[in-house]
């Protein structure tokens, strides 16, 4: 996992984390997520598993759909994909799957993390393609945000 964080991964992170707000005012889990390709937004989502009742309405798995339709195809090399939250396997493995260079999360998953925490889908030497990971940018308005969500339900 590189450690060094860019002033323009603090920006698209920012966006990230609005689609996560978007997320809790529509009662989701509030995680957010941005796909950029050539310093543009192609693809953003958030959550929409209860909206949809869909199990894989992740934002990960929304935006990259997006970005798929913008780019026309499912292939984005160059991309990079920035998550409030560390990948879950499912999403872990559709953005390796659509290729993307590059991986910013905000806060680590200790329980399904899939870049590193629990396991590192994306960077498995065994898989076709590897992707570049960045962890821990805007971590603590990532947590603060889930903290606030799920307090406000308990």
């Amino acid at each position: 996992m590189s450690r060094a964080v860019f002033p323009r991964d603090e920006h698209f992170m920012g966006l990230a984390l609005a689609q996560a707000e978007e997320a809790a005012e529509a009662g989701d889990v509030p995680v957010g997520c941005v796909v950029v390709h050539e310093a543009e937004v192609v693809g953003a989502a958030f959550n929409e598993r209860e909206a949809r009742g869909d199990p894989t309405a992740h934002a990960e798995v929304l935006a990259l759909r997006a970005a798929s339709l913008t780019l026309g195809g499912w292939r984005l090399p160059g991309a990079a994909v920035y998550c409030t939250l560390e990948p879950c396997p499912m999403c872990a493995g559709a953005i390796q799957q659509a290729r993307a260079a590059r991986l910013v999360f905000g806060a680590p998953d200790q329980k399904v993390g899939a870049a590193g925490s629990v396991v590192n889908t994306l960077q498995d030497p065994r898989l076709l393609h590897r992707v570049e990971v960045q962890g821990g940018v805007l971590a603590d308005e990532a947590l603060a945000l889930m903290q606030r969500f799920f307090d406000e339900r308990r």
